[in-house]
């Protein structure tokens, strides 16, 4: 009987639907105990994880009958792909399920940032009346720059364009003839980086961290946005200079900025000091793209996905 070994959280309706029959380890707390963890991957024929589980290393020599690592995301960068594939071993993402997660996301930190009204329920309630420190700006007729122009950057385009905002685009993976960028909402502008992050009101990223990527974002292209634009990162930590965002926000060049992702998850108290008392941040906890609906449609594609592999191969 194949083994399955799910290492971080999954909705225990997927599990029961899909993988019942298997010989299926869920612990959601794996991801933390890593003598465990590799015991337990020892024996596995299906390893399922989120961002957490590094599947790379000891972890991935010891698993000797690893015959597919179902993500339960689309990120793989906390997975070898190269020694997965050179041992034969599939890596399934859940490629296009919980993309308009992630757009809402995006979309609704650019909202709260630009219009800055919402944090302000104790000030009301004490009766300071604080209207005319409140006076946000509207989306409407802002620019939006993503970089990148995969699936998650263009819904995330769809829904900002119903706002009525600017779209443009960098990304050098995608010919200038490919239709996305003609989408039915109206034309996506297709801009190099550097014009890009300097044209932008709101700049949200939507790359892989890469080498070519890391450090992408850093005090110079700071320094090139907008004064008072909006920065959002809900790709991969890494890519941002989070020190650099940080003083950015003190000095007020940067008017605000949405990280859900960082180059330490988690962010521990020393590696989050840098961020206190930073005015118009928002930080979250690499949930961008976990919602209710999302995990559900994510468990049930990486569920399905090892089921077929491992009954059919």
């Amino acid at each position: 009987m194949p083994k399955v070994v799910i290492s971080e959280f999954m909705d225990p309706a997927a599990i029961a639907a899909d993988l019942s029959g298997f010989d299926t380890l869920y612990d959601p707390g794996l991801v933390d105990r890593p003598e465990a963890l590799a015991a337990a991957v020892a024996e596995a024929d299906a390893l399922i994880v989120r961002n957490r589980t590094q599947v790379r290393g000891a972890l991935l020599a010891g698993a000797r009958r690893l015959r597919i690592v179902g993500r339960l995301g689309v990120g793989l960068d906390n997975i070898d792909v190269p020694a997965c594939r050179a041992r034969g071993i599939t890596v399934r993402p859940a490629t296009g399920a919980n993309d308009g997660a992630v757009a809402e996301y995006v979309v609704a930190t650019a909202l709260l940032l630009l219009r800055g009204a919402y944090g302000a329920s104790e000030a009301v309630a004490a009766g300071t009346w604080p209207r005319n420190a409140l006076m946000g700006r509207e989306i409407a007729g802002k620019r939006l720059g993503l970089v990148g122009f995969g699936s998650i950057a263009r819904e995330t385009a769809r829904r900002a364009a119903a706002l009525g905002m600017a779209i443009a685009a960098h990304d050098p993976f995608l010919a200038a003839e490919d239709p996305a960028w003609t989408p039915p909402y109206g034309p996506v502008r297709r801009r190099d980086l550097e014009a890009l992050i300097a044209e932008s009101d709101v700049l949200s990223l939507h790359v892989p961290l890469t080498a070519e990527t890391r450090g992408l974002i850093d005090a110079t292209a700071l320094a090139r946005m907008p004064a008072g634009a909006v920065l959002i990162n809900a790709a991969r930590g890494g890519i941002v200079d989070e020190a650099a965002v940080a003083a950015a926000l003190r000095s007020g060049h940067l008017g605000g900025a949405a990280l859900d992702v960082f180059d330490r998850e988690p962010l521990d108290a020393a590696a989050g000091a840098p961020f206190a008392g930073v005015p118009n941040l928002i930080l979250t906890p690499h949930i961008a793209g976990v919602t209710q609906e999302s995990n559900v449609r994510v468990s049930a594609v990486i569920a399905a996905a090892v089921r077929r592999h491992l009954t059919q191969g």
